[in-house]
């Protein structure tokens, strides 16, 4: 049988993905980020943290000048030898020492006082925003500066002033630099291990396990102990890991009624041949049985004739029916309620139980005649069969065909008053192998009923389901009518 490749094809598991490499993996991923994270913070600090610096630096420098300066202010100036002066600007770094009190400004020690200042700094009106744009400039772009910093220090009503290059100002702020960038680049590792620990306890390790289950379950989907096990946590990766397992159920459920499907499907199409030779045989038979002249056998001959076609071309479509779905039908203009007289000619209808034709002799509906036939087939006899197994005799077993028409679309009711269906069938009622109502059925009669009724573009649906009530409606439209042919109808009338 062509199938049978196809379907080994098909159910033969292929081979899993690889691992994912450590380079690309989730774990990797969180540390590279948590790290840059964390040092973006850091840059964010650094800025006004280094604006703070310099100016606590500029201060110290300005109250070790102050210090001088009332020493020397109490003194005498001029008393002091150039050899003095130039170590204690020497020791501030600077070119300049002045003080201003009461409105007079007097140069205290200088030395090489330079041409021109390139910056004024004052240490008591500086705000935040210039003060972080100045240490920025100084860090970026210093080292050649001169800076003339001034303002009052402690109590003191004099204001103090000092002019000075930047050179040991931008030295000691990349000193600075360099020790918070080390710092930043500590702290962040440490941040970055706390965060992996954390989150790969509580994420990346449920994650990596899910990973490994679908890996594993997709080299042998049919081995049930590759399931996931679900753990009890209530979080979203508790959900996951819940419907993963349920899914992998479902889908070993699934392939394992594909494959019966399968080997369904191939030992059928081994007696598909015997059958058709066996069946041909009995239409030969049966052609016979039109030349009796017994009333009786006159009456039967017909029947039995259409039902041996329909055999035939069941058996004929079998192969087909495996291969794809349901052939497109072949849609005529139908009277009803002789195709319904039909089914219930090929029903096992036993004593007790009453069928009723209730649909009206000029009911017509626009469909297939063998795929209808199929499909009332086979709701009427899961009804019989629901109402077979009730022994009592005092029960009312009834089943009713009767259809409607509302605009272009016909309705046919298909009801019973049998003991309605378990919520095992209701559940799964239009799966093949789930759905079936009574022990050792295979649900095979509603999924193929369904396929028919959405082959004609309409739908079967249940209405219905309650002891002693059960009801199944077959929706069905008429064709649509093609406007191009319509057209050349009333050019032509036939």
């Amino acid at each position: 049988m062509s199938e049978t490749p196809l379907a080994d094809e098909h159910f033969r598991p292929r081979k899993a993905a690889r691992g994912v490499p450590l380079a690309r993996g989730l774990s990797t991923k969180l540390i590279l980020l948590t790290i840059v994270f964390v040092l973006l913070a850091e840059v964010l600090i650094f800025v006004p943290s280094i604006a703070s610096y310099r100016l606590s630096w500029l201060k110290e420098r300005l109250g070790t000048a102050a210090a001088v300066s009332i020493v020397l202010v109490q003194g005498d100036p001029q008393s002091l030898s150039r050899e003095a002066q130039d170590d204690v600007l020497a020791a501030l770094g600077a070119k300049a020492i002045a003080v201003r009190d009461s409105g007079i400004s007097r140069l205290l020690v200088v030395a090489d006082m330079p041409p021109k200042v390139d910056d004024q700094i004052d240490v008591a009106t500086i705000g935040m925003g210039e003060e972080m744009v100045g240490a920025l400039d100084t860090l970026l772009f210093g080292g050649g500066r001169i800076l003339r910093v001034y303002g009052p220090v402690g109590d003191s009503d004099k204001e103090f002033e000092l002019i000075m290059p930047d050179r040991r100002l931008r030295a000691a702020m990349l000193t600075y630099s360099r020790t918070v960038a080390i710092v930043a680049l500590l702290i962040s590792v440490f941040s970055a291990a706390l965060v992996y620990a954390a989150i790969d306890r509580i994420m990346i390790g449920p994650i990596r396990k899910m990973t490994r289950s679908m890996l594993t379950f997709s080299e042998a989907p049919d081995d049930p102990g590759r399931i996931i096990r679900a753990t009890s946590r209530a979080d979203e990766i508790g959900i996951a890991e819940r419907e993963l397992s349920q899914m992998q159920e479902r889908l070993q459920r699934m392939l394992a009624e594909q494959k019966h499907l399968a080997d369904l499907g191939l030992a059928v199409s081994k007696i598909n041949h015997d059958m058709r030779n066996i069946l041909a045989s009995a239409q030969l038979m049966s052609d016979r049985l039109r030349q009796v002249k017994d009333p009786t056998v006159q009456a039967f001959a017909p029947k039995l004739l259409r039902t041996l076609d329909r055999a035939v071309a069941y058996s004929e479509g079998v192969l087909a029916y495996g291969r794809t779905q349901e052939a497109t039908p072949a849609r005529r203009r139908l009277r009803l309620r002789l195709l319904v007289e039909e089914v219930h000619g090929l029903l096992d209808v036993g004593q007790g139980i009453e069928f009723v034709n209730a649909v009206d002799p000029d009911f017509e509906i626009d469909a297939d005649a063998d795929q209808l036939f199929r499909l009332l087939t086979n709701l009427c006899r899961n009804a019989v069969q629901a109402m077979a197994g009730d022994s009592e005799e005092a029960l009312v077993r009834r089943l009713t065909v009767s259809a409607e028409r509302t605009g272009s679309v016909s309705r046919i009711l298909v009801s019973d008053t049998g003991p309605g269906l378990p919520p095992k069938a209701r559940e799964n009622l239009f799966a093949a192998f789930r759905g079936s109502a009574r022990s050792g059925g295979t649900g095979l009669g509603l999924a193929i009923a369904q396929e028919l009724a959405r082959a004609h573009g309409g739908a079967l649906e249940l209405v219905e389901s309650a002891g002693g009530s059960t009801v199944f409606a077959v929706t069905i439209p008429d064709q649509p009518i093609r406007l191009e042919r319509a057209r050349t109808a009333l050019r032509h009338p036939a």
